[in-house]
């Protein structure tokens, strides 16, 4: 699954176009590399997303098409 799609299925971030802008900022890198929209995410990878100040770690568990509202926060488990 693309890095941008997964960044909203898993409710990180809301909006799949925001999560693209995200990537293209260089906001947003996958087991220490910045990574474009179009990465291919994968069980296990950690992720790291600038949201000005704060900076949010958390490793990939699941990847799925298709999730409900309750069962997201499930898709990634937050390191630090």
């Amino acid at each position: 699954m693309r890095l941008d799609k997964y960044l909203k299925v898993s409710r990180i971030i809301k909006r799949r176009t925001v999560a693209n802008e995200a990537c293209d900022a260089g906001r947003v890198t996958v087991n220490g590399k910045v990574a474009r929209a179009s990465y291919d995410v994968k069980v296990g990878d950690v992720m790291e997303i600038a949201f000005g100040e704060r900076t949010v770690k958390a490793e990939i568990l699941d990847v799925s098409e298709v999730v409900r509202k309750e069962n997201a926060a499930m898709m990634y488990r937050i390191i630090e």
